[in-house]
């Protein structure tokens, strides 16, 4: 009888040990899972699907391998710009609550930690990817930093024009 006892002892230890093993390894899986899906979401342009996965899987994303973070990062933050530019924003406007600008806001920020993973650890994105980051991140920064066309730009542009009165170089003398 404690043979059987000790050998059931020693059997349930080696399943819960098992159990513990498997269990953290799949569940890395499960995020990446999660992530796959929610991507699926949001290539399908079912945005509001993807972004509740995204934000289900937020309190993960550092089970997630750099490469894969920076894939959140990414995909949530552009979920949130589409979604700031749907029909469901277009028509509501200022005000606290402005869902636009939450969206806005939300895309920014995941985009700019999309661009720092990215910097940090290259491949996560690919080239397209990285591309549309950056002209996102640029026309998001223009509500932060406004329009304004960049100092650099601005003194080309005023070294073409000709002085007030002044006659345009090519202008007939009269």
């Amino acid at each position: 009888m404690r043979r059987l006892a000790s050998f059931v002892s020693t059997a349930s230890k080696i399943v819960l040990a098992g159990s513990v093993i498997l269990g953290s390894t799949f569940g890395c899986a499960t995020y990446h899972d999660d992530l796959v899906r929610a991507r699926g979401h949001y290539d399908a342009n079912q945005h509001e699907k993807a972004l509740a996965l995204f934000r289900v899987l937020e309190a993960d994303i550092d089970s997630l391998s750099p490469g894969e973070q920076a894939q959140y990062a990414y995909l949530r933050g552009m979920t949130d710009y589409r979604l700031a530019g749907s029909s469901l924003t277009t028509n509501v406007s200022g005000g606290a609550a402005d869902p636009k600008k939450a969206y806005r806001t939300n895309a920014r920020h995941w985009l700019a930690i999309a661009a720092a993973i990215e910097k940090e650890t290259p491949g996560g994105l690919k080239p397209d990817e990285k591309a549309r980051l950056e002209e996102s991140l640029t026309d998001l920064n223009k509500d932060v930093y406004g329009g304004a066309e960049s100092i650099e730009d601005g003194a080309k542009k005023d070294e073409k024009k000709p002085a007030e009165g002044a006659a345009a170089p090519d202008a007939p003398a009269k």
